[in-house]
């Protein structure tokens, strides 16, 4: 089976069987703070091309002009429901919609600003852009706590850029170079486990 088969198959899956949960994350959303359910932000996909990421909103409407485009510490703007989200990952739960449309994977490396894609190198750029952007990865639970981490910093986003961006980039590569259906399982299972704990 080809991963894209996968990917698709899986999500389908996945929308039908959450769809009750999604509109319950929805309703509690809408009643938690005024603005829309969804976030929408512009993202590098494979190959450059840009698209825009789903997920539930989780910050104040206006998060992105009164800071930093990564979550830093116990981050004022971010919702009483959207603690709760982010603590379990649910506010990713969407980006299914992008699994199934094909912008994205099931597994594969994160999605980022365009800001932070023009810090990778030229020579990285272009292998870790060769593919779908993903749901999950080892970055994503290694950093699963990454908001903390960078909350201790006197300049969080000189330490993504400088500290943390360079490990993630690391975990991109080799993941591509050694990626196969029954690592991406691993890699899924890795991540409920790491939620459960």
């Amino acid at each position: 089976m080809s991963k894209r088969i996968f990917d698709w198959l899986a999500s389908t899956w996945g929308l039908l069987v959450l769809a009750p949960v999604l509109v319950v994350l929805a309703v509690w959303i809408k009643l938690d703070s005024p603005g829309p359910v969804f976030f929408r932000q512009e993202r590098v996909g494979r190959g450059g091309k840009l698209f825009r990421i789903h997920k539930f909103r989780t910050m104040v409407t206006d998060a992105e002009r009164r800071g930093l485009q990564i979550t830093v510490g116990a981050d004022a703007r971010v919702t009483r429901v959207g603690q709760w989200m982010r603590k379990y990952k649910l506010d990713e739960l969407p980006q299914l919609l992008d699994v199934w449309l094909g912008h994205m994977s099931l597994v594969g490396p994160r999605p980022e600003v365009p800001r932070y894609v023009a810090c990778y190198p030229d020579n990285v750029r272009d292998v870790v852009l060769s593919v779908r952007p993903g749901i999950t990865d080892r970055a994503s639970i290694e950093f699963k706590d990454e908001n903390l981490i960078l909350g201790r910093a006197a300049d969080p986003d000189k330490a993504y850029v400088e500290e943390v961006l360079p490990i993630k980039l690391k975990y991109y590569v080799e993941y591509i170079e050694t990626n196969s259906l029954l690592g991406d399982v691993k890699l899924i299972i890795r991540t409920f486990a790491a939620l459960i704990r």
